[in-house]
């Protein structure tokens, strides 16, 4: 036995969620420089193919690791 189709339902967009942090480091930034450094990169790598976007994000996770090991110590 199979089913009977309901009506047509379109698709339910997903939610929107605005991030917490400026996509830009316009408009006053974190007040780290590198971090913000990190974000205005990112923002930018957004533009690039995605095989380049790779090396980006993996330059921001260790600047971003540095930076908070940095904090820690302090």
């Amino acid at each position: 036995m199979h089913p009977v189709p309901g009506p047509y339902r379109p698709p339910v967009p997903a939610p929107t969620v605005e991030s917490p942090v400026a996509p830009t480091v316009e408009g006053g930034g974190t007040g780290h420089p590198a971090v913000d450094a990190v974000v205005q990169a990112l923002a930018n790598a957004a533009d690039l193919p995605p095989r380049d976007q790779i090396a980006e994000y993996e330059a921001a996770h260790s600047t971003l690791q540095e930076t908070l090991a940095t904090i820690d110590q302090a």
